[in-house]
């Protein structure tokens, strides 16, 4: 092969090195770009606030002027804690005081004329006034604590209004006001997969009562992943499964990282929530050349002791980590 037919084809690969280079680059640039207008995008809107809808012209009536035809509303909503402040005497602010026309604004035109929706400031899917405004009426109130982080939240952009999920008038809990019996069968109305998950064989005590949605998800906005309530799925996850926090003498790294790793939090049809059965699970990073075992035992029909039990676990019981001085391989 001549020098010149050498040399042409080196130049030809550094030609295609490079524009293969440079589309990465650019593909990264675009990534990043789109990733932080996004980040913009949600801090503008977190930083945006909505003001409530406001009715021209009209003045307050007083909540027994409402109450001659909704009477019904009143009989709902008289034990709840809405009741108690609005049409109660435990008001403390100037707001609360108004009862009735605090949420649905002066009802003087609306009075007037029982047939002009823009009379009346009413809320759910029927109401003329856009998601925004309404839950704006909701967070002259509930602001500060669990939702502060509404605006920009993962529910707040995609237009999910405060009465998607309560009710002031028939609220089904006497928690929070939910639309559904269980938060369960409120957030399954959306989130059908991760409750179909929760019919598992494993599963978190969900569907039994024992646990909720919103012991590890905080549904009004969090900065954090799938809105959980901690920094990180470890954090949130170390609030019941304190023994798995560490420090360990001789860590797994998988475990520091990331519980979800090898865990599916909603459900799993494998033991203890795993992804896939031991010796596959471990087999994603350790190379089966040191324990070599196969998906239908040995040649010839044997069993393979490793496929048996606990698999990998029967022997490193401590997969989550060791204090003991020997327990390098996390055996003891």
């Amino acid at each position: 092969m001549s020098f010149d037919v050498v040399r042409t084809m080196l130049v030809r690969d550094a030609t295609g090195l490079r524009r293969r280079l440079w589309i990465r680059l650019v593909g990264l640039f675009s990534i990043l770009l789109a990733s932080t207008l996004w980040q913009c995008s949600l801090d503008q809107r977190r930083n945006q606030a909505v003001s409530p809808p406001t009715i021209a012209d009209a003045a307050y009536v007083g909540s027994q002027t409402c109450l001659e035809c909704h009477a019904d509303h009143q009989q709902n909503m008289e034990s709840s804690l809405h009741g108690k402040i609005l049409l109660g005497s435990v008001a403390r602010t100037d707001l609360q005081r108004h009862g009735c026309e605090a949420c649905h604004g002066p009802g003087s035109r609306h009075q007037e004329d029982y047939s002009d929706p823009s009379a009346i400031i009413t809320f759910g899917s029927g109401s003329p006034q856009p998601a925004v405004s309404q839950n704006a009426v909701c967070l002259q109130c509930h602001m500060k604590g669990r939702r502060l982080f509404w605006q920009g939240s993962a529910h707040e952009i995609r237009d999910v209004s405060c009465l998607s999920c309560h009710s002031v008038h028939n609220a089904q809990t006497r928690h929070a006001n939910l639309r559904a019996p269980s938060q369960f069968q409120l957030c399954s109305q959306c989130h059908a997969i991760k409750a179909a998950m929760a019919f598992n064989w494993a599963h978190m005590p969900v569907r039994e009562g024992k646990m909720q949605c919103a012991d590890c998800h905080n549904v009004h906005g969090s900065l954090t992943e799938s809105l959980i309530q901690e920094n990180s799925v470890n954090e949130n996850c170390y609030r019941c499964h304190a023994d798995r926090r560490g420090p360990f003498l001789y860590e797994h790294p998988p475990v520091r990282e990331n519980c979800i790793s090898c865990h599916v939090a909603h459900g799993s049809n494998n033991p203890r929530l795993l992804r896939i059965r031991p010796p596959r699970l471990c087999q994603q990073c350790h190379n089966e050349a040191g324990h070599p075992s196969t998906a239908f035992g040995l040649p010839g029909g044997l069993a393979d002791r490793r496929m048996l039990g606990r698999s990998c676990l029967s022997c490193h019981i401590n997969i989550h980590g060791s204090n003991h001085p020997s327990g390098f391989a996390l055996t003891r």
